[in-house]
């Protein structure tokens, strides 16, 4: 059973607009999401379990049918591409792929140091659309926040996983060639540089007390 408590919203969220540095499509977007995969893998923060996407047609629309492939080790992007494009739905043979969802677990350290598997540790889409590709990556949980949900300071943890968040943003960044953008801010925080704001703190040094969102 998880420990901890996930926001129904991201805490934090990064955009790569990918329209000047990357070819759009399927193949580009599958690169992309391979590439951040491996950078998140080296810091044991996103173990690759599914891939999941809609399919639309041009002109049409959503053709209100998804599919969820189980991703395998070693992945693959060139087969991995392929097992996407053979999984189109008969009945729409025009078919496009829409945004690139891929879920998996990552590790994570409580303030003593042991380290605990989460699902969902980490959040990856790319969006292949012909206009141009675009990244996101977000995260819903408070390990990465100064503040837990509750308001309470937990250093302890945030010192030992937020880091971890921070270098491997850089790294993709570096790896993408492209500077991100902040997502939109939510109840649950938002992105500042490679870090999660940290709210203000009241007079006995606490923040706000999320959890009735929860």
């Amino acid at each position: 059973m998880s420990t901890l408590m996930r926001a129904p919203r991201h805490c934090g969220s990064w955009f790569w607009d990918l329209d000047e540095a990357m070819m759009p499509g399927l193949n580009s977007a599958i690169s992309v999401a391979m590439r951040m995969v491996d950078i998140l893998k080296t810091f044991d923060l996103f173990c690759p379990a599914t891939l999941e996407y809609n399919w639309y047609v041009l002109d049409f629309g959503p053709t209100g049918i998804g599919s969820r492939l189980i991703l395998a080790e070693p992945l693959d992007a060139s087969s991995l591409s392929e097992r996407v494009s053979k999984s189109r739905p008969a009945a729409f043979p025009n078919a496009e792929v829409g945004i690139l969802h891929l879920t998996g677990s990552g590790t994570w350290s409580d303030a003593e140091g042991t380290l605990r598997r989460e699902a969902r540790l980490v959040d990856i889409s790319v969006n292949p659309d012909p206009t141009g590709l675009v990244a996101e990556l977000s995260v819903h949980h408070d390990i990465w926040s100064w503040f837990d949900f509750s308001g309470r300071p937990h250093p302890g943890v945030y010192n030992r996983n937020a880091p971890r968040l921070a270098n491997a943003l850089r790294e993709i960044t570096s790896a993408l060639g492209v500077e991100p953008d902040p997502g939109e801010p939510t109840y649950f925080g938002h992105a500042v540089g490679f870090g999660i704001s940290t709210p203000d703190a009241d007079d006995d040094g606490l923040g706000p007390d999320l959890t009735d969102h929860l």
